[in-house]
């Protein structure tokens, strides 16, 4: 009677009822509007790079102090991570995306409407907090929406209409920083106007997506929990401990050898990708004017996006013919075209406004080629070597560790322009551009991607060996546990 009456409250919940038969077109709401919530996500990490020259001139603040705020960010997000874990093991992630984009979306409206460079850095601060809590819970709630062969797809998705809300994003406050809307200068008006569609997400992602993870306890769960309930009231099983669990799954995450060999390049290769906020400030510097830079950063964007999608795409099908290796290799490959192609854009291509044409065709054919690793192998291989309950926790601590030291990327990049390449931001113009400060700030983002690509290529290779071993661990451990249930 007890399971009778907790599969009947389950299945006739409000929300759970409603979006059972809540479909656009044949697809899930769900999906739909997770993909909404990581579209705007992109959109706010882009905000601010896009409108550094703005910021720089508002608070005088060179490319060392900009760096910092990215910095801040990208530290507290990384160390607020685990929490994301903690939160999707007892509670739905929908609860956990609508309290981190609360979190995101509050204080981007509170950097718009920053009067002084410290109070930035403290609105930045808590903007990681939130991004934390969201980017885990985002990623897993996708692992599960999907199946193994075609799990790489599914995360190139997530990234290409992530990419159009950085685009959007980029774009929307390159173009509205140099204007005024009701008096108010435009790159804060742009923080206005993102906050509040960021709030928008949150709420209907709060009110109308279903955990697919809900599905899976309602099917297998039943039983075992009312067992469970009889023997905590006999004494025979303590009560579940929130923070025991918790650290029990965080233990079984870092045993793991894939996860930690995958969390040692993404270390070194997310620097390359933290450095590249200053992209825009480079342009600028070159003489482009805020159409043109935002052109080549959406061109940019769009290459990355659609080879996220393509790296996916292929890594499922290369995987059909070699499970085991498949995704490594396709990994490696795209690791590797960040050397040749860094060097072609920061190097090569002359830094002029004359070479419009040149770096936009080789940023797009680079963003094509080196955006596979997160959904060709990282983001499907983390969901492969650890129990379903346990993926937003892998998630979580990947970026818990690469986002805590890829952070320290930006303001390298600033010091490495400034101590070693000569970059003085009080001495320059920015009004029309720097032929010095480009240089310098191109040899700083040079330095900054070609070594990390190079190494971040050689550090997938002992992924041959462990994970096959972890991914048939982790097969047993579940199979285990659904023969318990």
């Amino acid at each position: 009677m007890r399971n009778r009456a907790r599969s009947s409250s389950a299945c006739t919940s409000p929300s759970h009822g409603k979006m059972r038969a809540m479909k656009i077109f044949g697809f899930s709401v769900s999906l739909i509007l997770i993909n909404m919530a990581s579209i705007m996500e992109r959109a706010d990490e882009n905000l601010l790079p896009a409108v550094y020259k703005e910021v720089s001139e508002a608070f005088n603040a060179g490319p060392t102090e900009l760096g910092y705020l990215t910095f801040i960010r990208n530290f507290v997000q990384a160390l607020s991570s685990p929490l994301a874990g903690v939160l999707a093991l007892h509670y739905d992630r929908p609860a956990v995306l609508a309290m981190g984009t609360a979190f995101w979306a509050l204080s981007t409206a509170a950097v718009g409407a920053s009067q002084h460079f410290g109070q930035v850095a403290i609105w930045r601060a808590v903007n990681g907090f939130g991004l934390a809590i969201v980017i885990p819970a985002l990623q897993s709630f996708i692992a599960d929406s999907y199946m193994d062969g075609v799990r790489g797809t599914g995360f190139g998705l997530l990234s290409l209409v992530g990419s159009i809300g950085g685009i959007g994003g980029g774009v929307l406050a390159t173009v509205m920083a140099g204007q005024e809307f009701w008096g108010v200068p435009g790159w804060r008006f742009a923080f206005a106007m993102m906050a509040s569609l960021s709030l928008l997400i949150g709420f209907l992602v709060y009110m109308f997506v279903i955990d697919p993870r809900r599905t899976t306890l309602m099917t297998h769960g039943t039983e075992e929990d009312s067992e469970r309930t009889s023997l905590v009231g006999k004494g025979s099983v303590p009560p579940p401990s929130i923070w025991g669990d918790s650290w029990l799954a965080m233990i079984s995450v870092m045993k793991v050898q894939t996860f930690q060999i995958i969390v040692l390049q993404g270390i070194v290769g997310s620097l390359p990708w933290t450095s590249m906020v200053f992209f825009t400030l480079w342009f600028e510097l070159i003489g482009f004017d805020h159409n043109s830079s935002a052109a080549l950063n959406s061109l940019f964007a769009i290459g990355c996006a659609m080879g996220s999608l393509m790296g996916g795409f292929i890594a499922d099908r290369v995987s059909k013919f070699y499970p085991d290796t498949g995704r490594i290799m396709c990994a490696q490959f795209s690791a590797f075209m960040g050397i040749p192609f860094s060097w072609i854009v920061l190097a090569v291509i002359p830094q002029s406004v004359n070479s419009w044409n040149a770096f936009a065709v080789a940023l797009f054919l680079m963003g094509l080629s080196i955006s596979w690793c997160a959904t060709c192998a990282n983001n499907p291989m983390f969901a492969e070597v650890v129990p379903l309950k346990h993926r937003t926790m892998i998630y979580a601590f990947d970026r818990a560790f690469e986002g805590s030291f890829s952070s320290f990327a930006a303001p390298a990049v600033g010091y490495l322009t400034e101590k070693i390449y000569g970059y003085d931001s009080k001495s320059l113009s920015l009004a029309n551009g720097s032929v010095q400060g480009a240089y310098a700030l191109s040899r700083g983002l040079l330095t900054m991607t070609v070594i990390p690509f190079g190494l971040c290529c050689l550090f997938y290779s002992p992924l041959y060996i462990m994970f096959k071993r972890d991914r048939d661990n982790a097969r047993m451990a579940s199979s285990k546990e659904l023969e318990l249930t």
